[in-house]
């Protein structure tokens, strides 16, 4: 008599066969996963690249800013001091920038010949027009009721002079999000 030995396979813990590869329903599975994710990511990217120009454009105005704080202070020479002439005979560098709210691609750079603390095309004979480049662009500008802004610094004050704490706001046509550059009459300098 033979005996029967019981056999028992437990067919959950089964080893598969490790050669064969991916079938079409983890391939689809596998894929729409990272479509999903790719769109998610592409989607948020022009978001983020707008918020990055914003804060790019809203840097690059406070350090120019900044430049004109410093370079007054220092007292620099403008680089047509020597060869223009028509400076006062005891002018010192004033600097400054100017801002208007119709003009959102472009700011001026300025050295003040005639230090009245504002910004004329006709009598200041150096000024370094700035264009903006970005995909971001100024799109407000406020002192007070005025639209237009002369920021000027004269030596050896490091004050800002201005009738009022000015305020430049930074924007992007693809995003709702905004800059603030507020200037305040102290010299202080802050971006929101």
């Amino acid at each position: 008599m033979k005996k029967n030995k019981l056999k028992i396979k437990n067919w959950k813990l089964k080893i598969g066969d490790f050669r064969r590869g991916m079938t079409y329903v983890e391939l689809i599975v596998v894929l729409g996963i990272f479509a999903v994710m790719s769109s998610i990511v592409m989607y948020n990217y022009v978001e983020f690249q707008a918020k990055v120009d914003i804060k790019n454009l809203a840097s690059d105005i406070a350090l120019k800013i900044v430049e004109a704080q410093k370079s007054s202070l220092s007292g620099n020479l403008p680089p047509d001091y020597y060869s223009t002439g028509g400076y006062l005979p005891d002018w010192k560098p004033s600097y400054g920038v100017h801002f208007d709210a119709s003009n959102q691609k472009n700011f001026v750079y300025f050295a003040d010949k005639y230090p009245d603390n504002t910004y004329n095309l006709t009598t200041d004979s150096w000024g370094d027009t700035i264009t903006i480049n970005q995909n971001a662009y100024i799109s407000g500008v406020q002192c007070g009721d005025l639209s237009v802004v002369d920021i000027v610094f004269r030596r050896p004050d490091s004050r800002a002079q201005m009738t009022c704490d000015a305020q430049i706001t930074v924007s992007s046509p693809r995003s709702a999000s905004t800059a603030t550059i507020t200037i305040y009459s102290s010299g202080r300098i802050q971006v929101n």
